[in-house]
C-alpha cells in the first residue's frame, strides 16, 4: 500500500486545523447542556431558544439588510470599474481609481474603519440635515471595500473574455450601451454573480469596520455575538455560529463555482 507523502499529510493536517473546530462548534450546537463543554444529549433546544432572542433577530435582520444592499451597490460600482480598467485603456486618474480600489484589498479594518468613523463625523459636523451613523454608513463602509473584490473578478473576466461579438455588433451599428447590456453583460455576468456572493459573505461576517461607523439601533449579528461571548459563549451562540457557517460556506462554495468560468484565460485559438 502506497503510504501518503508529506504534502498529502501537510493538507490534511492543515484543513484539519481550519474545519475540525468549525465541526465541533456544529455538533455542541445540538448539546442539550447549558454547558457548551460538556455533552449531555442531542437536543434542539437552544436553536429555539435562539428563535426566541428578539435582539438576535433584530440583529440578524440588521445584517441581513446591509449585506444584500452592500453587496448590490459593490456588484454596481465594481463592475462600472473593472470595465473601465479593461476596456478604456490609459485614462487621466487611472492611477489614482486604481490605488483606491486597492487599498481596501490590503489596509487593515481598523485603519478602514477609524478613517471611515472620522469621515462621518466630518460630515455629520458639516452637514447637520444629514442622518447619524446607522445602517446607511454601514452600507456604505461595506461596499466601499466590497467593490475592491468585485473589481478584481470582472476585470479578470473582461480581460480574458473573447471581443469578437461585441467587436461586431458595434460594426453593424449597436450603440455602446446598447453592446454593454445586450452581449458584455450577460457575458461576464458569472463574475458579477459570484463578486455579489463574495460580498454579500464579507459583508455578513464584518465585525471590524460595523463598530466602527455603526450607531446605537443599528447593531449586527457579529457585533452580537462579540458582545455576548464576552461575558461566556452561551449554547445558543454555537446554534447561531452553526448556522452562519452552513450558510457563509454554502454562499462561498456557489461563489467559487460561479467565478470558476469566469476567471478562466480565453482558450488558444
Amino acid at each position: 500500500m502506497r503510504r501518503p507523502s508529506g504534502t498529502t499529510i501537510a493538507l490534511i493536517a492543515g484543513l484539519a486545523f481550519l474545519y475540525v473546530p468549525l465541526a465541533v462548534v456544529i455538533g455542541y450546537s445540538f448539546n442539550a447542556s447549558k454547558l457548551v463543554t460538556v455533552w449531555t444529549g442531542f437536543s434542539f433546544t437552544w436553536y429555539g431558544a435562539l428563535l426566541a432572542d428578539e435582539q438576535i433577530l433584530n440583529a440578524a435582520r440588521n445584517s441581513l439588510i446591509v449585506a444584500f444592499t452592500s453587496a448590490t451597490l459593490a456588484a454596481v460600482l465594481g463592475t462600472m470599474a473593472g470595465y473601465a480598467f479593461a476596456r478604456f485603456g490609459r485614462f487621466r486618474g487611472r492611477n489614482l481609481l486604481a490605488g483606491s480600489i486597492a487599498a481596501p484589498l490590503v489596509m487593515p479594518d481598523v485603519m478602514t474603519g477609524l478613517s471611515l468613523l472620522l469621515l462621518f463625523v466630518a460630515l455629520e459636523q458639516t452637514f447637520a440635515w444629514l442622518p447619524g451613523r446607522g445602517l446607511i454608513t454601514i452600507i456604505i463602509a461595506h461596499a466601499g471595500f466590497a467593490m475592491a473584490y468585485v473589481t478584481v473578478i470582472v476585470r479578470a473576466r473582461l480581460i480574458g473574455m473573447e471581443r469578437d461579438i461585441e467587436e461586431a455588433a458595434a460594426d453593424l451599428g449597436a450603440k455602446p450601451m446598447t453592446v454593454f447590456f445586450g452581449i458584455t453583460l450577460p457575458m461576464i455576468r458569472p463574475a458579477v454573480m459570484a463578486g455579489w456572493l463574495l460580498s454579500f459573505v464579507l459583508s455578513l461576517d464584518d465585525l471590524v469596520i460595523a463598530s466602527f461607523v455603526s450607531g446605537p439601533q443599528s447593531t449586527t449579528l457579529p457585533m452580537v455575538v462579540f458582545s455576548s461571548i464576552r461575558l461566556g459563549v452561551s449554547p445558543k451562540i454555537n446554534a447561531l455560529a452553526a448556522i452562519l457557517i452552513i450558510v457563509t460556506l454554502v454562499l462561498l462554495a456557489l461563489a467559487a463555482w460561479m467565478s470558476r468560468g469566469a476567471l478562466r484565460m480565453r482558450p488558444a485559438k
